[in-house]
């Protein structure tokens, strides 16, 4: 048996002992400096999830045919989640279909964390502080602990758009509430550490691999987004708890995003939701039918 597969068969067992020899000095490194010992912990578990997932980055798409992705992008209140929720239960009784999120889900988490008795409110202002801090442009990234949690969030949107391209390779149609982009860094869907400034090189070195991340999942277009525009106005009075400047700034980029040059079609989210249903009905019905003229063409050739 050669090294390289014992090496291949004892990845993780192997990884796991060099992380444990690692955490002594790497913690009293920490601790010396009076640094935060959370950031040790954050270190292991980003080298464990990148051991997992880095193999997957290698660029080379498949020249098989997938299943059709249609990719739903708009503002915070323009209905993408409910428009993309119901058009999976139509679609999903007449073929395989999924619905995949592909959103970050930090909002969610922020929100969990707020409800933690006493300390909840306080700990997730000070991490939407520092996390809004290294998501805008001319900022310096506040350190290395939340140029890691903001890495992990990158990490876990890759884990799930990994999921949706299996399925999509295995005949499955998916519908996506949103879709990762390179051309708004800090927010909207786009990386998070190439706006701001990282302050020294590991901080930096991260960010180099989390801008990896994006480029592999932005080489994959949909075949169709779906773009909802609304105003700022209708996107307050939907989501009222949102930021009023973040909603505006999104209202204002939502045109601007040309997702790596896929087909895009507009759809106006501020009508009657039956009328946005139909439109969008039809979009995802023809798509579906000129991907399957397409693939019986290539199987008749």
């Amino acid at each position: 048996m050669g090294i390289r597969s014992i090496i291949a068969g004892n990845r993780w067992l192997i990884a796991t002992s060099f992380l444990v020899l690692c955490l002594v000095p790497l913690a009293r490194l920490t601790l010396s400096r009076h640094d935060d010992i959370g950031v040790i912990i954050l270190l292991c578990t980003v080298a464990l999830m990148a051991d997992r997932f880095w193999p997957t980055l290698d660029f080379r798409l498949s020249d098989a045919p997938m299943a059709p992705l249609i990719a739903f992008v708009g503002c915070d209140g323009s209905g993408k989640s409910t428009l993309s929720a119901d058009l999976f239960s139509t679609v999903s009784r007449v073929r395989p279909t999924a619905i995949s999120y592909l959103g970050l889900g930090s909002g969610a988490i922020g929100e969990r964390i707020k409800r933690l008795p006493l300390i909840g409110r306080h700990v997730e202002r000070k991490l939407a502080k520092k996390a809004s801090q290294a998501r805008t442009s001319g900022e310096k990234i506040p350190g290395l602990a939340t140029a890691l949690v903001i890495y992990l969030f990158s990490l876990a949107r890759l884990r799930r758009f990994n999921r949706m391209l299996k399925l999509r390779r295995a005949g499955v149609v998916v519908l996506t509430d949103r879709y990762p982009q390179m051309e708004c860094p800090g927010f909207y869907d786009g990386p998070g550490l190439s706006a701001a400034s990282p302050r020294g090189r590991l901080v930096a070195a991260i960010a180099r691999q989390e801008r990896r991340l994006y480029e592999y999942m932005t080489a994959f277009r949909p075949d169709v987004v779906v773009r909802l525009n609304v105003d700022a106005a209708t996107a307050l009075a939907r989501k009222p708890d949102h930021r009023a400047d973040l909603l505006r700034k999104k209202v204002a980029v939502t045109p601007l995003l040309r997702f790596a040059g896929a087909p895009i079609i507009d759809l106006d989210a501020t009508l009657p939701y039956k009328l946005v249903y139909r439109e969008a009905a039809e979009i995802l019905n023809d798509l579906i039918s000129r991907k399957l003229e397409e693939r019986l063409s290539t199987v008749a050739a």
